[in-house]
């Protein structure tokens, strides 16, 4: 059918596909979101409920649809949790308090998020800020001392390391270098 210019289509339209098909239903646009969801990324159910929130799926709806999904294993918090601690700690070297505030920020409940921390213990968490302290100060190696130190600092500070561990790895490896002895100010800094 030709259509004249200056005058619009009829909606709906009176032939192909878009005549014949009706509106999806709700539950096959909740479906849709979050398959698109999981397979950019892992998620928590928290998260894939404020997306399907966000395209305004009735509650109702993405209820239903989550906890099936959830049925058949595709949702598990449990194991994202273990997860995103294993690869966060291991790629990024973030410490337990870190790991903890960005599990409680996917929506991640505090038990679930508790038990996904002990993955981690007192031991790797001090590797891999040893490892940290000692990237960034050959990162720095041009620099004075006392430049290095609180660069040092800052950097472990951003990843949840608590002062007291930052500042006797940061002085044993000074010393280690044979530059502990023009670092101004430790009292200061281990604070």
């Amino acid at each position: 059918a030709a259509r004249r210019r200056g005058r619009p289509a009829p909606e709906p339209p009176e032939d192909g596909t878009a005549a014949v098909d009706a509106e999806p239903d709700p539950e096959s646009v909740a479906r849709a979101i979050v398959l698109r969801q999981l397979s950019a990324a892992p998620r928590s159910r928290a998260q894939l409920e404020d997306a399907l929130a966000r395209r305004d799926v009735p509650e109702e709806v993405a209820a239903r649809v989550l906890d099936r999904f959830t049925e058949v294993g595709l949702i598990d918090d449990e194991e994202y949790a273990r997860m995103l601690v294993r690869s966060r700690h291991r790629d990024r070297g973030l410490s337990r308090r870190a790991l903890g505030t960005e599990l409680r920020r996917k929506g991640i409940d505090d038990e679930t998020a508790a038990a996904a921390l002990e993955e981690v213990d007192g031991d790797d968490e001090e590797h891999a800020a040893r490892e940290l302290v000692a990237k960034k100060l050959r990162a720095t190696a041009s620099l004075a001392t006392e430049v290095r130190v609180r660069r040092t600092y800052a950097a472990l500070a951003r990843k949840g390391y608590p002062p007291g561990l930052v500042a006797g790895l940061v002085r044993e490896a000074l010393a280690a270098e044979g530059a502990a002895d023009d670092a101004p100010g430790w009292s200061d800094a281990e604070g």
